[in-house]
């Protein structure tokens, strides 16, 4: 293909109507040209995507350019930080010759920029502490997290159903295992009646789930005040949209807490959010980084539950963006929905990573142009194949790429830097709280003290009633007395005294009458 053609393949391939951001400019023969930038249509930025390559080629850069781009539109974005190297967002980069020289064979500018930024926080890490309680996830999405069978789902949701019918709230993991001690000890006649038998080992079975769960800190996330998805949606007085990093750096090792995170805020964000169809922009973009620990360590349920809500939060506004090594992390099901594929170059070094290669080439248009298989291996770092979807829903051809340059700092920011960020949030005063209202384990735990005193005081006042009951001048009653007698007639040696008592007097009193024995 002449470099003419390929200009205008590009060129009319990345063409679009409408808003759009830059990614860089497409490679012909190596080099780039500066008259064939890739635009995404902003428009098709809640068909979803993915990021994928090998360590070290680029893709965490990709992820913050396209983050950058996004907040400059004034799309408000949240970030998985899982290495800690995203905070760098909230500064400008420093002046660099060979920053502005890429930008510049790109046809673009090199400008240093601080983008408006939040950081959240799940556990321990400085940021703004999200949280939900357990009522908002109710029972299915619960039992999903906690990979319950069937009977006990059945189990957690007459749990739910019992809660609100007694108006006990649902807040923290300790609510849920205090009233499934209760159903099952305490109150467990009660509950009976109305909602049927609970057998002891799957009340155990879920206790189990549930202390494995604690087992990961998720305790943390459970509790109030509740996060408000609405709150990553804001923007800067500029009209910049802000970006929230959600810093990860200790939940590696805890996978089951961040997919339980993720699953909660899709639910949320999908229940939360008005339909709003097929916007000029999206109104949000979720971005998660290192996205196989989603996938992996979810239960089979778990992950129906994902899919079902990634295909379905597209009409929300919502874009999801996938940041892996490999397409293969990501499930078939979900690897369809994505419009945006941005493919940084794979290793071959095995014949599973040979085989892994030409899947992944399939899954990218045929070009007349590339050999998407050696072009995979060959690309150097922040270069990238990229192909999206045009504002028809089309893809576009596919395009060997050099990205821009990040604006913002590449390195992470200094605890001091972060500190100073998170003390100018708008959001700390809302969330700096822990609420610590009356739910089912304090009420559980003031109905058991109440039934322990009246236990008592029934037994004092029954002790008190013995000491003062009379004992007729010293007698023993005649129940007692009868209970005696009988006691004694039952005992053999008594009975045998008895005979030889009662033979000897009738002796002397024959002998008294005169009564002589033959």
């Amino acid at each position: 293909m002449s470099q003419e053609t390929f200009k205008q393949e590009i060129s009319s391939g990345y063409a679009h109507k409408g808003e759009t951001i830059v990614l860089g400019a497409a490679l012909y023969d190596s080099q780039p040209l500066e008259d064939t930038q890739i635009h995404l249509a902003l428009k098709t930025m809640n068909r979803h995507g993915l990021i994928a390559g090998a360590t070290g080629t680029g893709k965490t850069k990709t992820l913050q350019v396209i983050a950058e781009q996004l907040s400059r539109a004034g799309v408000p974005s949240l970030l998985m930080d899982l290495k800690g190297d995203l905070s760098g967002l909230a500064k400008a980069a420093e002046p660099n010759p060979k920053l502005e020289g890429r930008n510049s064979k790109l046809g673009l500018t090199f400008t240093p920029t601080a983008y408006p930024v939040e950081f959240l926080s799940l556990s321990e890490e400085p940021g703004i502490r999200l949280r939900a309680t357990v009522s908002e996830f109710g029972p299915i999405l619960f039992s999903k997290i906690l990979d319950l069978n069937d009977t006990q789902s059945g189990v957690m949701a007459l749990l739910f159903k019992y809660c609100d019918d007694n108006q006990w709230p649902l807040i923290d993991l300790d609510d849920v295992k205090e009233v499934l001690k209760y159903i099952t000890h305490n109150g467990n006649e009660d509950f009976k009646k109305e909602y049927g038998r609970i057998a002891a080992s799957t009340a155990s079975a879920i206790l189990r789930k549930i202390i494995e769960l604690e087992q990961q800190k998720a305790d943390r996330f459970f509790g109030e005040p509740s996060f408000d998805p609405e709150d990553l949606c804001r923007k800067n007085p500029e009209g910049m949209g802000v970006i929230n990093v959600l810093r990860l750096t200790d939940l590696q090792d805890r996978p089951k807490l961040f997919s339980t995170f993720m699953l909660s805020l899709f639910a949320e964000v999908y229940s939360t959010f008005p339909e709003e169809g097929d916007l000029d922009k999206p109104k949000l973009c979720l971005f998660i980084d290192e996205a196989h620990l989603v996938f992996s360590e979810s239960s089979k349920a778990l992950l129906q539950q994902l899919q079902s809500i990634i295909k379905l939060i597209r009409s929300k506004g919502v874009g999801i963006f996938f940041c892996t090594q490999s397409p293969d992390d990501i499930p078939d099901e979900v690897l369809g929905q994505l419009g945006l594929k941005v493919q940084h170059a794979l290793r071959a070094f095995t014949a599973k990573d040979r085989k892994s290669i030409k899947k992944s080439a399939e899954n990218f248009p045929l070009s007349d142009h590339y050999d998407t298989a050696t072009l995979l291996t060959s690309m150097g770092i922040g270069e990238a194949l990229v192909t999206a979807l045009d504002e028809k829903g089309r893809p576009s051809p596919l395009a060997a790429t050099m990205l821009r340059a990040p604006a913002s700092r590449m390195d992470a920011l200094s605890p001091g830097e972060v500190k100073e960020i998170e003390g100018q949030s708008k959001l700390l005063v809302k969330y700096e709280k822990d609420i610590d209202r009356e739910s089912a384990h304090e009420i559980l735990k003031k109905k058991l003290e109440v039934a322990a005193a009246e236990a008592h005081k029934e037994k004092m006042d029954q002790q008190w009633q013995d000491a003062r009951q009379p004992h007729n001048g010293g007698k023993r009653s005649s129940r007692s007395e009868s209970n005696w007698m009988e006691s004694l007639s039952k005992n053999t040696m008594v009975r045998q005294l008895g005979r030889t008592v009662m033979r000897e007097l009738a002796r002397g009193l024959l002998g008294v009458l005169g009564v002589k024995k033959r």
